[in-house]
């Protein structure tokens, strides 16, 4: 890869000649601008405004324009001659733990390449130190006329140094949080929680720009004639949302689905008491049969139960009252047969008259 700077590492007492290598490139598809009613390229040119005349680049320089209109010329001479202590070096000026870097501070990357065979065993050096105690390097450096803040990591077994913004240039959020007083009920951080662990983890180098590709796509089939343009799918935009819970469960269930998941694998939350479901549609087709003969079965069932019942019923009356009957009987005979023999008895016991002669 080509150095777009050299110079050298400044760590301590100890230098160590490096070249700076981009460590990213776009890959962002750039168009030009045409006539559209031939086809001719449009270009710029740079004219003075004074004369207008075009300016060739050896005849441009730099200026700074001050509030009244006046520019005061600075040449590459004049930057030149400024003291600054970083022109060729990155003066490393601490170490700190990676985590207290302000990601809204990354800007650029870049690698840096031992530049030399003497610059191999420091470069080693100040690789493994930085491994072994997990910290980053906080560095400053010039690039491009301006004085820069770094920091220097480890990227497998090269040291890359990332350009971080100053932190003046950070803006404050002021203005950019709501303003309404919400409160977050903890059913609703289940289901956050249960969402952002069903989405899980995702392989990075996975990653890739879909936009781009069908771009290139289009650009092949327009140059082979074979484009057809069609309506996009466009999904339409988030609006209010009504039931932040209905739409979380949503979420988790699509999100297990597109996962393959089951869904018997549902997460665990809080039960939500919600309204009672409206009455199911009265079922069409081959089902309304199946309804009515399910009913016709039912009513048969009652009838047929009903019949049993009543039967059941009589045939207990029945033998009922011919056990009392008998019982009856029984006690008649009884009765009779006890005044028989009462009577019998007692016209024994009497005495006899005499007649007299």
């Amino acid at each position: 890869m080509r150095s777009i700077w050299n110079g050298a590492i400044s760590f301590g007492l100890v230098s160590i000649p490096i070249k700076l290598v981009n460590a990213t490139e776009s890959h962002s598809i750039s168009f030009r601008q045409i006539h559209l009613a031939d086809g001719g390229r449009i270009r710029y040119r740079k004219v003075c405004e004074l004369d207008g005349e075009e300016v060739p680049g050896t005849e441009i320089g730099k200026g700074y324009e001050e509030a009244d209109g006046s520019v005061i010329p600075i040449t590459d001479e004049d930057l030149g001659q400024l003291p600054i202590a970083t022109a060729r070096t990155i003066e490393i000026m601490s170490f700190v733990p990676a985590e207290e870097i302000d990601p809204l501070q990354m800007d650029a990357a870049y690698y840096l390449a031992a530049n030399g065979a003497t610059a191999a065993k420091p470069y080693t050096l100040l690789r493994e130190a930085l491994k072994r105690s997990r910290k980053v390097a906080i560095a400053k450096y010039a690039l491009r006329g301006r004085e820069r803040l770094g920091m220097l990591r480890v990227v497998d077994d090269v040291i890359a140094m990332h350009g971080l913004l100053w932190p003046d240039e950070i803006r404050a959020p002021e203005g950019v949080a709501p303003e309404a007083d919400v409160s977050v009920r903890e059913a609703e951080l289940d289901l956050a929680d249960a969402l952002m662990a069903t989405l899980g983890e995702v392989e990075m180098a996975s990653l890739h720009d879909d936009y781009r590709e069908a771009v290139e796509a289009m650009i092949a089939a327009k140059a082979g004639g074979a484009f057809e343009p069609s309506e996009a799918v466009v999904e339409p935009a988030g609006g209010k949302v009504i039931d932040l819970m209905a739409a979380l469960e949503k979420s988790v269930k699509e999100a297990k689905a597109s996962r393959g998941e089951a869904a018997a694998a549902e997460a665990e939350v809080t039960p939500i008491r919600r309204k009672a479901a409206a009455a199911a549609p009265k079922s069409v087709g081959g089902k309304k049969s199946t309804a009515a003969s399910a009913k016709k079965t039912a009513s048969g069932a009652t009838k047929k139960t009903t019949a049993t019942a009543k039967s059941t019923k009589t045939a207990k009356t029945v033998k009922t009252a011919r056990t009392a009957r008998t019982a009856k009987t029984a006690a008649t005979k009884s009765t009779s047969a006890t005044a028989k023999k009462t009577a019998a008895a007692a016209k024994k016991a009497a005495p006899r008259k005499r007649t007299s002669a």
